[in-house]
């Protein structure tokens, strides 16, 4: 599906939160994905993944979480990398990202081609962790949340940690890690689980065997970024749920 792209300002009361956005040029009106970057802003890869998304008939937008205390922030995944991304995203909170994300969603709900009852949101590493408080939004109806570390013992800004908030989501939400992911031991996956199933939130929960943090961060020679971590075979098979996911909405 042919796709155009662009660069927008999302207004959340004095702040004007830039985003990357991601359309099908078709007529009509579309479904739409919010796209919550890793530590290391709105780069070349989550813009990767918004168009990607764009390609499959959706409305994509990924919102730069960083926007109050770093501006336009964007890095690779050197260690010097991850040192720095891991210090901004210390200084959000998880009420300054719900707002950034309810904000994204109205936004949304101007546009002439989404349709407004069909949104719904995925992320990676940090923005999985975002993925799984933004679940908790009504208007969110289906969630992808990959490797999020912290869900269990940890929300932004701190506070009880975001695993507390399982009640409150309303829709279906995907989780996927892999299972050499140092970041999020596999007992943690297993409290995420039990937990989505004591509340009886409609979820389902993948583990790649041999898959480690950054898994569906693909590598390509056209591209300026690079990350060891990816996994070809859990890649492709989280994608294929993701759409199956995102399909629920339609």
């Amino acid at each position: 599906m042919e796709i155009r792209t662009d660069r927008v300002q999302v207004p959340n009361g004095e702040l004007l939160l830039s985003a990357y956005l991601a359309c099908p040029t078709g007529e009509g009106k579309f479904p739409a994905v919010i796209v919550f970057q890793e530590i290391f802003g709105v780069n070349e890869h989550i813009r990767d993944v918004t168009e990607k998304i764009a390609q499959w008939g959706y409305v994509a937008i990924a919102p730069a979480l960083y926007q109050r205390t770093a501006p336009d922030f964007e890095l690779g995944y050197t260690p010097e990398d991850v040192t720095l991304g891991r210090s901004y995203k210390e200084k959000t909170t998880a009420a300054e990202l719900l707002s950034d994300t309810s904000a994204t969603i109205q936004y949304l709900k101007t546009l002439t081609n989404v349709n407004p009852q069909a949104i719904n949101c995925i992320g990676f590493c940090f923005g999985g962790h975002v993925a799984y408080l933004a679940a908790t939004l009504p208007e969110i109806k289906a969630t992808a949340s990959f490797y999020g570390a912290g869900i269990v013992n940890s929300t932004p800004g701190g506070g009880p940690p975001t695993i507390s908030r399982t009640p409150d989501i309303q829709g279906t939400i995907y989780l996927f890690f892999g299972t050499n992911d140092p970041l999020i031991p596999n007992p943690q996956v297993d409290e995420i689980e039990a937990t989505l199933e004591k509340h009886q939130i409609s979820h389902r929960v993948f583990r790649y065997e041999g898959a480690d943090h950054g898994f569906i961060c693909e590598p390509s020679g056209q591209r300026s970024y690079r990350r060891h971590t990816y996994h070809p075979n859990a890649a492709a098979a989280a994608w294929q749920q993701v759409q199956q996911l995102f399909s629920l909405s339609i």
